[in-house]
């Protein structure tokens, strides 16, 4: 299970560019595609199928890369830069969420396939923090991997969770807001979360990720520079329905300030709010 587990740490090795040319879904199929003409590789050639996984060759494929590891954690082949690590132990390596993210998702017998799992992990070239897929089969003692990086969130997937919390809200109110700072109901989706404002009050009464803010007051909301935010959203929907607001502001995945475009939206006395990050 521990060399299972290592699966994570090695990606985060050998994905170190983000695919940004081609859909998620091609990219799911391209590193399926991979992965299984490794596996018929390895079926025809056991073991001595490593040294052309650890080759710059027919195993590699733009960003994606095969790499196997035993499941007492040994790292066995990589094409990518992991190579440096064939013959060591790299199990320890995992943070305790991934390792225990791992566990739940690799507990599948081995005659079950090919599985996949996600997870988030930091690009080492550029240290932004990406959510990422990847495609693996147990076979023996032996675990066969490819995997790439998803996407961020998009605009069109702010709107659809802004659209609906406002939809949630209009037949459940305490409930839905209850759910928003509880982290329940799907509101809160990678580095898309829902905050909602009482416009009578000018407070906001729910925040998918920082529970603090709840009764703070909206309109002396500013960026981590001191530009205000929250009294030009608070004059912008004063005048119109629903509208789209750009600002600076700590994405709860990186840990670091990115760019905000924000979708709002009134419904009743509420103003409604998703928003996506960009780099």
């Amino acid at each position: 299970m521990k060399g299972v587990l290592s699966i994570t740490w090695l990606l985060l090795l050998c994905f170190s560019q983000v695919h940004a040319a081609t859909t998620q879904e091609q990219d799911a199929q391209a590193a399926k595609a991979l992965l299984e003409k490794a596996l018929a590789y390895y079926h025809d050639n056991g073991d001595k199928a490593f040294a052309a996984f650890s080759r710059q060759g027919e195993f590699i494929d733009k960003d994606r890369y095969v790499f196997v590891v035993d499941t007492k954690g040994v790292l066995l082949a990589s094409g990518g830069p992991s190579s440096a690590l064939i013959g060591r132990d790299v199990s320890e390596v995992l943070g305790p969420d991934l390792r225990e993210s791992f566990k739940k998702a690799l507990k599948v017998p081995e005659g079950n396939g090919i599985q996949q799992a996600d997870y988030r992990w930091q690009n080492w070239n550029d240290g932004k923090v990406e959510r990422k897929h990847v495609f693996y089969q147990r076979i023996g003692q032996r675990i066969l991997a490819v995997g790439y990086y998803l996407p961020r969130a998009s605009p069109e997937q702010a709107k659809a969770l802004r659209d609906k919390a406002v939809r949630d809200l209009d037949k459940d109110e305490q409930g839905t807001l209850k759910a928003i700072n509880s982290l329940q109901g799907g509101f809160l989706q990678d580095d898309l979360y829902v905050f909602v404002v009482d416009l009578n009050t000018g407070r906001y009464v729910a925040h998918g990720t920082n529970l603090r803010l709840i009764n703070t007051d909206f309109a002396k909301i500013k960026d981590p520079d001191g530009k205000p935010v929250g009294e030009p959203i608070l004059k912008l929907m004063a005048e119109q329905g629903q509208g789209e607001y750009q600002y600076r502001w700590k994405n709860p995945v990186t840990g670091k300030i990115e760019n905000k475009h924000a979708y709002l939206r009134k419904t009743g006395h509420f103003l409604v709010a998703v928003g996506y990050y960009s780099p």
